[in-house]
């Protein structure tokens, strides 16, 4: 199984971490684990989110009267 090494964390992240796994029951590294599969999740649905909102800006060219806020589209894209 890979690892990951993760040079010039600063104390509070590290201290956040440590407080988290305590918590939790569970070692730093598995922790660590725990939150890169909570942020990677996150980061795959705002992607799946902003490439339904693209094919649906594509859909408004061909359909004006359906127009999307750009306001939602600037929240995702952000």
């Amino acid at each position: 199984m890979p690892s990951l090494q993760i040079r010039n964390l600063n104390q509070d992240m590290y201290d956040a971490i440590v407080a988290l796994a305590k918590e939790e029951n569970r070692s730093i590294a598995q922790q660590s684990v725990v939150l890169l599969r909570s942020a990677l999740n996150i980061d795959a649905k705002k992607i799946q989110l902003r490439d339904a909102l693209e094919t649906l800006k594509s859909i408004q060219i061909r359909e004006p009267r359906h127009r999307l806020s750009d306001n939602w589209y600037n929240i995702v894209t952000a």
